[in-house]
């Protein structure tokens, strides 16, 4: 009878774990979720503001910020414009504001692995059911933000005879904007599961399903060098601006830059430096927030190839961009050596590295490009004078990706040869320590 009574009160117990495990996988979860589109939304909003869109009419600054926190989770926003019957607009917009992505996606994809940190290895159904949560809750708020990005503003027209004939006729250009909800939720689930994958792809303690542990060897360590490297990229890039905000003056758009698109011109770089090449043009009173040198490169009615080769006819300083991502690269090189077993050999690291490069080259080409343009025509005879413009910047995919993938090879063999003397002498290691 009391060992009848001890397994029921055992049972009960089991129970009330199981009830209480259950809510907090959902807390884990929502912490995860709101932390990361408060950190977005935060970063979205100080970038913006430094840009001077605290100043739009209307109430206006909270819906431009969800924009931006909709577009730089993946989302879609239409930019749409008009003058009833006078003008038509023609209007696109497609461009990622990478700072404010990357940090909602450290700030989440740590969160969702902090519970598993205690881990050694974690069962299938446990890891799909916390990405599901995450990924239920994500789209909820995404669609919360889709909902409140949506907003028309009136266009001042000055001299031009648009103006002149809707002061006529009492019927003001605008332009406005709204998140495209069925794209947005479909984008938005593709940039969920993307950061959730990668976070376990880069984590050397997130515990991986049995399953799966033999890839543990062969993915991680150059999946995590890669990655430094990426943020590597970004901090430089942040001490630069920072340096250049203090010392060029123009503080507070420099800032607007940093706060918005800093991978974007980071990676830009880390890609020039490989040797890669970007093709684009910019017409009208609208640009890229980037460095001036680029600017001119780009500005003029014909498609510009950007190169190291293009940036160096006008500042031979385009150079260094070769030589930092040498040693960056040779950097992640031993970094992913050091991270693996010592009996992995160094071909194999070479094809880890190159096969890890050339998925991140390709995913940043994808991520940065940009294409942004606006044109007012009225009555359908032409574009309203300093009132259309177009950005464009798109990558060589082909061109990059290959390089990338050559440059890991080097860079990976290399750091295998060098990375040797910094391995303790012992046995070497069946399986990396966790």
């Amino acid at each position: 009878m009391c060992a009848v009574r001890v397994v029921a009160a055992s049972r009960g117990c089991h129970g009330c774990r199981v009830s209480l495990t259950f809510p907090r996988a959902w807390r884990d979860t929502l912490v995860a979720v709101v932390a990361g589109f408060a950190v977005m939304t935060a970063v979205a909003a100080a970038g913006l503001a430094c840009a001077g869109a605290g100043d739009l009419p209307g109430g206006a600054f909270p819906r431009v910020v969800a924009a931006v926190v909709v577009m730089a989770a993946g989302g879609s926003v239409e930019v749409s414009g008009g003058a009833g019957m006078l003008a038509g607009a023609d209007a696109s917009l497609s461009v990622l504001p990478l700072s404010v992505s990357l940090a909602g996606a450290l700030t989440a994809g740590c969160l969702f692995l902090r519970p598993l940190r205690h881990h050694a290895v974690v069962r299938t159904g446990e890891l799909l059911g916390r990405a599901a949560r995450l990924t239920l809750l994500w789209l909820v708020a995404l669609t919360v933000f889709a909902l409140l990005a949506r907003q028309t503003f009136g266009l001042a027209t000055g001299d031009s005879p648009l103006g002149e004939i809707g002061e006529l006729l009492d019927s003001a250009p605008t332009v406005g904007f709204r998140a495209d909800l069925p794209a947005t939720l479909a984008f938005g689930l593709l940039w969920i599961l993307g950061l959730l994958l990668i976070s376990l792809l880069v984590s050397r303690r997130a515990p991986l399903p049995p399953e799966l542990l033999r890839f543990h060897t062969a993915v991680r360590p150059a999946a995590f060098a890669t990655t430094v490297l990426l943020l590597a990229y970004v901090a430089l890039a942040l001490a630069a601006g920072l340096v250049v905000a203090v010392t060029q003056g123009h503080a507070a758009r420099t800032m607007a830059v940093l706060l918005l698109g800093l991978p974007n011109l980071a990676w830009l770089a880390l890609t020039l430096g490989i040797g890669g090449a970007w093709n684009g043009r910019v017409e009208g009173p609208f640009g890229l927030p980037m460095p001036q040198l680029l600017d001119q490169v780009l500005r003029g009615p014909d498609l510009s190839t950007i190169d190291v080769a293009s940036l160096a006819q006008r500042d031979s300083r385009a150079w260094w961009l070769v030589a930092v991502a040498a040693v960056l690269l040779l950097g992640t090189g031993v970094l992913a050596a050091v991270r693996s077993p010592a009996r992995v050999p160094a071909w194999r690291h070479a094809l880890h590295l190159a096969v890890a490069l050339a998925l991140a080259t390709l995913t940043v080409c994808l991520l940065a490009r940009v294409q942004a343009q606006f044109g007012l025509s009225i009555l359908g005879i032409g574009d309203a004078d300093g009132l259309g413009g177009t950005v464009e910047l798109t990558p060589s995919l082909w061109r990059t990706t290959a390089l990338a993938l050559l440059w890991g090879a080097v860079a990976g063999f290399l750091g295998a040869l060098l990375a040797r003397p910094l391995r303790h002498r012992g046995p070497a290691e069946t399986t990396p320590p966790s």
